[in-house]
């Protein structure tokens, strides 16, 4: 396999739609985030403080080649409620990571993220990947316990991986699960969807 980074496609889950990233989500992006500063806390820039940063900052990520971002669309409105997305190919080891996810703080702990990573998993294994790579903010021991959660495996820390927006260093705990493994988590996990 020469490992690529995964084009944008539509999944569908039980609860939500995974849909490429278009400059059309960012007004519902915007409106699932704003004024919650708790939603993008761990995130490595600041929430967008109006719907014109949001649209730079969609832009960009458009325009990003290392990136496959998708809006995540709640089935029963249709509307988005946050965004995910495939990062940092390795295209020698057949890897790939999960990761820049956010939802509205509403969905927290609900079946939104489960079914998110059903299908992003779901697919980076069909694609031929043998381990999935999430990474989150040593400080976020919420995002920690949802990556458990699914069957994430804690491998190590990364320490200093990036600087937050407030200038402080961040070490990343860093997760994967293997091909292999997937099948018997997504079992499980499709019991609390």
């Amino acid at each position: 396999m020469t490992a690529t980074m995964p084009a944008p496609v539509v999944l569908d889950g039980r609860v939500v739609r995974l849909e490429p990233l278009a400059l059309d989500h960012v007004a519902d992006l915007y409106a699932a985030g704003r004024g919650d500063e708790e939603v993008w806390r761990f995130e490595p820039r600041p929430f967008p403080a109006s719907p014109e940063e949001m649209h730079r900052h969609v832009a960009g990520l458009l325009a990003d080649r290392q990136t496959t971002q998708f809006a995540v669309i709640l089935k029963a409105t249709g509307r988005a409620v946050g965004s995910t997305g495939y990062w940092d190919v390795c295209r020698c080891d057949e890897n790939v990571e999960v990761g820049s996810t956010w939802y509205a703080r509403a969905y927290w702990r609900t079946a939104v993220n489960t079914d998110c990573k059903i299908a992003l998993l779901d697919h980076a294994f069909t694609l031929g990947f043998v381990r999935v790579m999430l990474k989150t903010d040593i400080l976020n021991l919420r995002s920690q316990a949802a990556i458990e959660r699914i069957g994430g495996v804690r491998e190590g820390v990364l320490r200093r991986q990036r600087r937050r927006p407030d200038g402080t260093w961040r070490d990343s705990p860093v997760y994967s699960i293997l091909d292999d493994e997937w099948p018997a988590h997504r079992a499980r996990l499709l019991d609390r969807v």
